[in-house]
């Protein structure tokens, strides 16, 4: 049993933020066939995630300062009561009848407000919940979960919408799902920190960004991992390497955009039960590499089964990428700092798998879909040799423990 599963609150956390994100994964399944049931406009599907992404960008410093500020485990449970009252209003909409699709974009654009308070505050809650000694582990097994979570919701919401034909049974789920894990996270038992009073200054906002910049290390980690995922956004051309390329249709489509989680959830096992323990930097420069390769090797495989390999092997690498990225964050940035610390973490992340999408689609109009894929992987090595000269307190961290990154 991996080490961090010895301690109840962390089990507590974990289980609670698995529901959460089955419960948004099945919603968001759920949302998209039903707008796309009543338009039949890919730019309508298109808008469900701007609605969700835009409030992260204009609040993530609020929020970042929010998780600082105020007991971060009281911010967790009225987020998931919040999105339990999201799925609440979905399911209501679903039972009245909609004709069109704006007031669907309403309640998405306040569940884009809650995520963007949830975000940070779950990321820098993670370090409360368990020793220093086994945080890398549980880094990890909570990415492995959550990676696991990303796979079995939208499953579990397609099935169920296939098998009732309406989104209502889906979004009653969902509430419930959240209504339990916000009843789980009010088990948690953490000492209280001591959070600063009073109405901060407007300048307190933007710490999270001064101190990243004054972090380099942090800094190589988090603008590497950003890099990576603009450039290489192989998935959101996979539908024209389903249907064109590799000729494998819709079936096919699932198990490809499923196996870069797949290679993260049997990569996040291992390194719950084998955590890093030397060279963690360099491993991450080499993994961030790794993910370039095996995008240039999708990009230009005819054979679904090297296809389906590649992306394994991909999601693998990203999720060593993850691990090391999170755990150099939260670990070498002050408590007091770490929810604005997780939000300008997380919207440089959120920033470049939406950017990154849209690139991908550009690039392939320009040069076609596989010189994209494969110049978007290609990018990405040179990004890692770049990053490797620019920041070498990068290629030099070597276990992940806070006295060692002093």
């Amino acid at each position: 049993m991996p080490l961090a599963f010895r301690y109840p609150n962390f089990r507590y956390y974990l289980t609670a933020r698995m529901l959460a994100t089955m419960a948004s994964e099945m919603q968001a399944v759920a949302v998209g066939w039903q707008i796309y049931a009543l338009t039949h406009r890919v730019l309508d599907l298109g808008l469900v995630g701007l609605a969700q992404f835009l409030p992260g960008i204009l609040l993530f410093l609020v929020a970042g300062q929010t998780a600082d500020r105020f007991p971060r485990q009281r911010i967790l449970q009225c987020c998931y009561a919040a999105f339990a009252g999201v799925s609440a209003l979905l399911f209501g909409l679903t039972l009245h009848g909609l004709a069109a699709v704006w007031p669907v974009y309403a309640v998405l654009l306040v569940n884009g407000v809650v995520r963007a308070f949830n975000g940070p505050a779950a990321q820098a809650f993670l370090p409360l919940v368990v020793p220093e000694e086994v945080f890398p582990g549980a880094v990890a097994l909570g990415s492995g979960v959550f990676q696991g979570a990303m796979v079995v919701g939208p499953m579990v919401g397609g099935l169920v919408y296939g098998f009732t034909g309406s989104p209502a049974p889906v979004y009653a789920g969902s509430v419930a799902a959240c209504l339990c894990a916000m009843v789980l996270m009010g088990r948690v038992r953490v000492q209280a920190v001591q959070r600063p009073r009073g109405i901060a200054r407007p300048g307190v906002l933007l710490d999270g960004l001064r101190y990243l910049w004054r972090a380099k290390m942090t800094l190589g980690a988090v603008s590497l991992d950003m890099f990576a995922v603009l450039l290489g956004g192989a998935v959101a051309l996979m539908p024209v390497y389903a249907r064109d390329i590799l000729g494998v249709g819709a079936t096919g489509l699932g198990i490809l955009r499923g196996s870069p989680g797949t290679g993260a959830v049997i990569m996040a096992a291992v390194l719950a039960v084998r955590p890093l323990k030397r060279h963690a930097g360099a491993i991450m420069l080499g993994c961030v590499a790794g993910f370039g390769v095996c995008t240039v090797v999708f990009g230009l495989s005819r054979n679904v089964a090297l296809s389906v390999a590649a992306l394994v092997v991909l999601g693998a690498c990203d999720m060593v990428s993850v691990v090391v990225r999170h755990t150099l964050v939260q670990i070498s940035t002050p408590d007091e700092m770490r929810g604005r610390v997780s939000a300008v973490n997380m919207m440089f992340i959120g920033t470049s798998n939406e950017v990154g999408q849209f690139e991908s689609g550009v690039t392939a109009a320009w040069l076609g879909t596989v010189p994209a894929v494969v110049a978007g992987g290609v990018g990405t090595i040179l990004i890692v040799a770049l990053w490797t000269r620019i920041f070498p307190e990068l290629r030099k961290v070597n276990e992940l423990q806070p006295r060692r990154l002093a």
